[in-house]
C-alpha cells in the first residue's frame, strides 16, 4: 500500500498513556512512553495507522561556566520562562535544570502563514544548566563536577563567559576577565575526562580492550595529560568510532557565549574581543548575548521583540538566541527541512548530506523503510511565488529518489510503501 505523507498529519495528546488517545497503539512500542504528552501520536496516509514520535530528535546543549555569569538568566530566556532560579551568589543553581526551547524560526512560520495551517511546529533544543563550575571543580571544589555528567550526552557544549561589570554581582575570582575564567572552565573539563578515562581503563579491564581501543584511549590520555582537549589531538574516524563509549566532553562542539550588558550587545566591548581571540585560538566560535535582556523580551510578541532590539541597534540574527542556536547549528553540521499544509507546518532537523530516505527516517522509521520517492522544493521558492501550485506551474518542484541530498531549507511530500 503506497502511503503519502507531509501536508496531512494529525496529532493527538498522549500524556503518557495510549487509553487516553482515540487512536490505536504505536505499531513499533506498542505501549508509549513518550518524552512529551503533547504531539505524541501521529497518524500517517490513512485512519487507524499510529504510530509514535519517541526517540530523541532534538538538539541538546549544555550550558557551562563559573557561577554568576548569567547561565541561568540565559537558560530562563532560552525556555522563555523563569525555569531556573537566578540570583546573586555562588551556586544559584544546585540541582541540574532541564528545558526544551522552540528554535526560532521565521521560515517556518512564514510558511505556516502561507499555507495557513492549524498549527505550526518548530524544532526544539533541548538544554541542561548545571551548576557554575569553579577551579578545582574536577577534584570536588564547588558542585559543578557532581553534575558533569548530566552534560556528557549533549550534543554541544555552550561556555557561557561573563563580559560584563557589576559591583552588585559577585564575581567567583573577584574580577571580570573573560580568558581567565574560559581558561578555567576549560582546563576543568580537561581533567573531568582525565580522570574518566583513567577510571574507566585499569588494568582489570585491559583484556578486554581491542588494539584500536587501546591506540585511542592512550592518544587520548596522552592529550588530556598535557592539558589539550580531545577535539585537538586529530584523532581519526577509528580512533573516535573506539573512544564511543567514553562520551568525552572535550570532543563536542563548543559555542562561547560572550554574555554582555544590553548597552555593548549591538557593538562588543574589549572582554568580548578576548573572547572572540579564545574562541579563534581554540577553533571556537563566539556569540554576542546580553541575557538579562533576552529574558525581558521572551514574552513579548515577536513585533516587539524585534522593535526592541532594532532599539538596540542590533540586527536579529546577529546576535542573541537566534545567533546561538544558528552557531550550534553550523557546529553540529545540521541542517532544517520542513513539511507543510492545512493541518500542520513543521520544521524537521538532520545532519548536513542526509538522503531523503533518511530525512523521512526524522518523521518514522516506517516512512524511511518504505521509501518510493519524494516531492520538493525549496521553501524560499514556494514564499516567492506563492505557493505549491504556482511552483510547480514554474517546474520548481521536483520528484527525486532515494539518492537524493537534502538541501537546506528543502519542503517535502514523502511517498512510502506501507509494510
Amino acid at each position: 500500500r503506497i502511503q503519502s505523507s507531509v501536508s496531512f498529519f494529525h496529532f493527538s495528546t498522549c500524556s503518557f498513556n495510549h487509553s487516553q488517545v482515540s487512536s490505536p497503539h504505536c505499531r513499533e512500542c506498542r505501549t508509549c512512553d513518550c518524552a512529551s504528552s503533547a504531539s505524541a501520536m501521529m497518524m500517517l496516509g490513512r485512519a487507524g495507522s499510529a504510530v509514535c514520535l519517541t526517540g530523541r530528535r532534538t538538539l541538546q546543549t549544555g550550558l557551562v561556566g563559573l557561577p554568576n555569569v548569567g547561565k541561568s538568566t540565559l537558560f530562563n530566556a532560552m525556555l522563555g520562562r523563569a525555569a531556573a532560579e537566578a540570583s546573586n551568589f555562588p551556586f544559584c543553581t544546585i540541582d541540574p535544570n532541564y528545558g526544551s526551547a522552540p528554535v526560532p524560526d521565521p521560515t517556518l512560520h512564514a510558511l505556516g502563514e502561507l499555507v495557513h495551517s492549524e498549527r505550526v511546529v518548530p524544532t526544539a533544543a533541548d538544554i541542561v544548566d548545571i551548576a557554575g563550575i569553579i577551579k578545582g571543580a574536577s577534584t570536588g571544589a564547588g558542585l559543578g563536577n557532581q553534575f558533569l555528567s548530566n552534560i556528557r550526552e549533549c550534543d554541544a557544549i555552550i561556555e557561557v563567559v561573563r563580559c560584563f561589570e557589576d559591583p552588585e554581582i559577585t564575581h567567583v575570582d573577584g574580577t571580570v576577565d573573560a580568558a581567565r575564567d574560559l581558561d578555567v572552565i576549560d582546563m576543568e573539563l580537561v581533567l573531568a575526562d582525565l580522570a574518566m578515562l583513567e577510571k574507566a581503563t585499569g588494568k582489570s579491564k585491559a583484556k578486554n580492550r581491542s588494539p584500536e581501543e587501546a591506540t585511542a584511549l592512550q592518544r587520548a590520555l596522552e592529550g588530556l595529560s598535557d592539558g589539550r582537549w580531545a577535539s585537538s589531538l586529530g584523532l581519526d574516524k577509528a580512533d573516535l568510532e573506539a573512544l564511543r563509549p567514553y562520551p568525552l566532553l572535550t570532543l563536542k562542539p563548543v559555542i562561547y557565549a560572550a554574555n554582555v550588558d544590553e548597552d555593548d550587545l549591538a557593538t562588543g566591548n574589549a572582554a568580548v574581543d578576548a573572547v572572540r581571540a579564545y574562541a579563534e585560538a581554540k577553533g571556537g566560535e563566539t556569540v554576542v548575548v546580553s541575557a538579562r535582556t533576552e529574558e525581558q523580551i521572551a514574552e513579548l510578541p515577536e513585533a516587539d521583540r524585534v522593535e526592541m532590539l532594532e532599539a538596540l541597534g542590533v540586527v536579529r540574527g546577529e546576535v542573541g538566541l537566534d545567533a546561538l542556536v544558528r552557531a550550534a547549528y553550523r557546529r553540529l553540521d545540521l541542517i532544517t527541512f520542513y513539511t507543510s499544509g492545512p493541518t500542520e507546518t513543521r520544521a524537521w532537523t538532520v545532519k548536513r548530506g542526509a538522503t531523503a530516505p533518511e530525512a523521512a527516517g526524522r518523521i518514522h522509521s516506517d516512512m524511511q523503510a518504505g521509501f518510493i520517492r519524494a516531492d520538493t522544493v525549496a521553501s524560499a521558492d514556494l514564499l516567492e511565488h506563492g505557493g505549491h501550485a504556482e511552483c510547480k506551474a514554474k517546474g520548481l518542484v521536483r520528484t527525486e529518489g532515494k539518492a537524493y541530498v537534502v538541501n537546506e531549507g528543502d519542503v517535502f511530500l514523502f511517498h512510502f510503501r506501507n509494510k
